[in-house]
């Protein structure tokens, strides 16, 4: 088969790769599209992956091509996508439902085989069915959705409070409606990126601020009526909004954090005694799996993509590529600046 192969740093190449073996109680799937990730850049750009040669990419969808002995909850022609980490589902932290946390893990399109190829073999544990009504492009979004249903569940979640989502990536935007859905008072949305503000507020958000504009933090304050946001979540990860964050808290909020920080955060004496004055609960969010694997997340993400109450927009998509075209693709990256949105790259 054909696959976009990363022979080293910034050495991304279409080429041929062997076909997945199917042993028994794994699924074989044809690739119809795959979402380049965050985390997917630095192994390409920066030197990041673990060995070489390797097919990245854990965000797809497709159809079931070929099931293995043993499968029972597939069948031929079942479209699906997958969730990427592979539990050893033994170990102290499986046994205890934190799945997130074993150490003993494999991670598809990280440590083996991704989906930035023509087919790939998972097993049918990590294989998750979805409506056929949902396209293969958007069903790419499951994995990003289920992170940020992640970050919502995490906090302690619960309707009627005053919820404030920093960052409208793709994260951010799924975490705004997961906030909706699960009945909060208000959402307000904060970017630097005016159309990205503008996706959040088609999506039905009650206040977008430009976090690039001196006294939003007074104004969206006072869209609270002075109190603050009982729940925060930070979908960015770095210095300015984890301060920020902590601005917008109300006293006794619950700050998720589910963004990846790829810099030192660090606190002034100011902004940690907001912390201790306004007793804010901080929790740390690890991709999204819960038991019994992969867990609630991938449940409900299935079941409200389905009903529509969660959205994708075409305009979360910010371009598409041919898999013949991943280095270009992925050249988009080195100014991550002017991408605005996910990049997808296709099959046929």
């Amino acid at each position: 088969m054909k696959a976009a192969v990363l022979y080293g740093n910034d050495d991304i190449r279409y080429a041929d790769w062997p076909d997945p073996e199917l042993p028994a109680g794994k699924v074989k799937i044809a690739v119809k599209a795959s979402g380049i990730c965050g985390s997917d850049v630095p192994r390409v750009l920066y030197g990041g992956a673990h060995y070489y040669p390797i097919v990245l990419g854990h965000e797809f969808s497709g159809t079931v091509a070929e099931v293995g002995e043993g499968v029972t909850s597939l069948k031929v022609g079942d479209t699906v996508t997958a969730a990427p980490r592979v539990p050893c589902l033994k170990c102290r932290d499986c046994l205890a439902g934190n799945i997130a946390q074993c150490g003993n893990d494999s991670f598809i399109g990280s440590r083996e085989q991704g989906s930035f190829a023509e087919y790939i073999a998972i097993p049918e544990l990590n294989a998750v069915r979805y409506d056929p009504s949902v396209s293969f492009e958007h069903a790419v979004f499951f994995e990003p959705a289920t992170v940020a249903l992640r970050g919502i569940l995490n906090c302690g979640f619960s309707g009627g409070g005053h919820t404030a989502i920093i960052g409208c990536g793709t994260i951010g935007l799924f975490a705004a409606q997961w906030a909706r859905i699960f009945g909060a008072r208000t959402v307000s949305v904060f970017d630097v990126d005016s159309e990205r503000l503008g996706v959040a507020k088609a999506l039905g958000v009650c206040h977008a601020f430009d976090s690039g504009r001196e006294g939003f933090i007074e104004d969206a304050t006072g869209a609270t009526g002075g109190m603050g946001y009982d729940y925060v979540i930070d979908a960015v990860g770095n210095n300015a909004t984890l301060v920020t964050a902590l601005k917008l808290a109300a006293a006794k909020a619950r700050v998720s954090l589910v963004g990846t920080p790829h810099d030192t955060v660090s606190f002034t004496k100011t902004e940690w005694e907001l912390i201790n004055r306004k007793e804010i609960w901080i929790r740390g969010c690890w991709q999204s799996y819960s038991a019994p694997f992969p867990g609630r997340e991938w449940e409900l993400t299935a079941e409200c993509l389905a009903d529509g109450r969660l959205r994708v927009e075409d305009s979360f998509i910010f371009r598409k590529y041919r898999l013949d075209e991943a280095k270009a693709a992925f050249d988009l990256f080195k100014n991550p600046s002017q991408v605005h949105g996910k990049v997808l790259l296709v099959n046929g």
